[in-house]
């Protein structure tokens, strides 16, 4: 269970979250530093994220290249160690400025995109670490190959050469994620996969004790997000 800290400021909540993210790998064996704490940025200006910079985060995801684009330029000029992940669905029209403007793909779902990013780091020239998205709750609004895809899927990537690196889920809200996460390790492991990006604001801790590597945490770091109508 996640510490909610809604008075303190974003420096102390960004602290607690590490200091959550060293409990939990502790209590699982594993050295803190393994596991990669990605700060979601959606919704939020980029003075916020100015903010968590000047308190030493530089992982950053975001789920709109749109918002990406228009969000990071400005700050890599102060920040260039600034990492952005992209963690939301990539249309195969948003492509040449994802691979632009991010540093790492999380949602590698389908042969047209695969096809897609293997034309655009060819022609670019930059290659982009990606993960696989898994819908381990096989929801049929979610993106993400089911896991009865996957094995056949990372093949196919390879086959592109693409640089998968790893795995990554996002359970369905209702349900336990427990064995969402283990599923994912699982199909990981017989892959010869070592990177798992699972595990949000409210489960972060029991992924990192179930092997996450990179764990995507929002609102416990800059609070409650407000939609607008189109969100």
């Amino acid at each position: 269970m996640t510490v909610s800290l809604p008075e303190a400021s974003l420096a102390q909540r960004l602290a607690a979250v590490r200091g959550q993210i060293a409990d939990a790998a502790a209590e699982a064996g594993r050295n803190p530093a393994s596991v990669t704490l990605i700060a979601v940025a959606k919704t939020f200006p980029a003075e916020a994220v100015a903010e968590a910079l000047a308190a030493g985060q530089r992982h950053f995801g975001e789920n709109r290249v749109q918002e990406g684009t228009a969000k990071y330029p400005a700050l890599r000029e102060t920040h260039p160690d600034l990492v952005l992940h992209l963690i939301g669905p990539l249309q195969t029209n948003k492509v040449k400025q994802a691979v632009a403007h991010f540093d790492v793909i999380h949602t590698l779902d389908r042969d047209s995109l695969a096809k897609e990013l293997a034309k655009e780091f060819e022609k670019s020239g930059r290659r982009l670490p990606c993960f696989v998205q898994v819908n381990t709750g096989e929801e049929p609004q979610k993106a993400g190959c089911t896991p009865q895809e996957a094995d056949a899927f990372i093949v196919a990537c390879r086959a592109l050469d693409l640089p998968v690196i790893g795995l990554m889920c996002i359970p369905p809200a209702e349900e336990e994620p427990a064995p969402h996460f283990a599923l994912l390790n699982k199909i990981a492991k017989r892959n010869g996969l070592d990177q798992l990006s699972m595990g949000m604001s409210g489960d972060f801790d029991t992924a990192v004790m179930l092997g996450a590597t990179h764990v995507r945490v929002g609102s416990a770091i800059f609070g409650g997000r407000s939609y607008g109508p189109t969100a």
